[in-house]
């Protein structure tokens, strides 16, 4: 297995939406153009096959497809992270090491789990599963700690996967209480707690900054609006950050509580850079006064996508 340390990955690594024609067909001209306007938005990475990419409403073909296509498209210009989480171990690794052979960058795992935890596993096996995806993937991982899962991974478990496993080296924290665990996390875990990650929109960004958080999983809506926030923190002007911040935490909020994955494609949709914010069934849209709730946020704060393809 390699274990040369490649380059450290920090700042915005936001989720990429993918976007559907309104007969529920992936659009993949669409998820070409998303990609193009994340690039111009100023990322410093891009996630794909998140849960914000509604990975858990794709066949293993289109995962397929979409992974290779948009590796290609990318070519290079900013690092690709692929999701590859599943319940089965194998299946994990056959998609990390398909990731890798085609590009990506790093990636990104949640724990084993199958039914919001019901079937669970304990950690030596949970252990095991990691191990097995760095030596398929041989690129760095990313340990998505969130509350879909259903499982517990403590501060001293993912201090061991950091320590122990060379390439698990990333940890994007989104449970109750982020920044008290992501300060638990880089004091107990030091230099090998390469990248500590916030998620879920940065609703509690500042808190995470203040934490010692190094990079950012928002969605696609609005990381051009993010940036300056991260800008100013780590240049220790905290006053202008939470200023930057409280500008768009009304839009970050009402997509977090109101519409969830389907922000992101309806700013999108609204700007030019998709022709449909569909979702594939069982989700269903969200209630028109509340996208037009969601287009008046955007519309005060002009993040790019509301008008990067018109």
């Amino acid at each position: 297995m390699t274990t040369d340390r490649p380059a450290s990955y920090k700042g915005l690594f936001p989720v990429a939406p993918t976007p559907f024609h309104d007969n529920g067909d992936i659009d993949l001209e669409g998820q070409r153009r998303v990609l193009d306007c994340m690039i111009d938005q100023g990322v410093d990475g891009i996630c794909l096959l998140a849960n914000y990419s509604e990975q858990f409403l794709l066949t293993d073909e289109e995962r397929r497809i979409l992974t290779e296509d948009s590796l290609s498209h990318v070519a290079g210009r900013v690092p690709v992270m692929v999701t590859c989480s599943h319940f089965s171990t194998r299946i994990a690794a056959e998609r990390a090491a398909h990731a890798r052979e085609h590009g990506a960058a790093l990636l990104m795992m949640m724990p084993p789990y199958h039914g919001a935890g019901v079937l669970r596993v304990d950690e030596q096996a949970i252990y095991d599963h990691f191990a097995q995806v760095q030596d398929a993937a041989q690129i760095p991982i990313m340990v998505q700690d969130a509350p879909l899962s259903g499982v517990h991974l403590s501060v001293p478990f993912l201090v061991r996967l950091a320590t122990e496993l060379p390439l698990v080296r990333y940890f994007k924290i989104e449970v109750p209480g982020t920044a008290a665990k992501l300060r638990a996390l880089i004091a107990a875990g030091g230099d090998f707690i390469e990248g500590p990650f916030d998620g879920e929109e940065a609703i509690t960004l500042m808190a995470d900054l203040d934490a010692g958080a190094t990079g950012v999983m928002s969605s696609a809506l609005l990381p051009d609006l993010i940036r300056p926030v991260i800008a100013h923190h780590a240049a220790g002007d905290r006053d202008k950050a939470a200023a930057a911040y409280q500008r768009i935490l009304p839009l970050i909020n009402y997509e977090n509580r109101q519409c969830g994955l389907r922000a992101a494609k309806i700013v999108m949709a609204e700007g030019g850079v998709i022709g449909s914010d569909a979702v594939r069934h069982p989700l269903e849209p969200v209630h028109p006064a509340t996208r037009e709730g969601l287009l008046e946020l955007a519309r005060e704060v002009q993040p790019l996508a509301l008008n990067w393809g018109k």
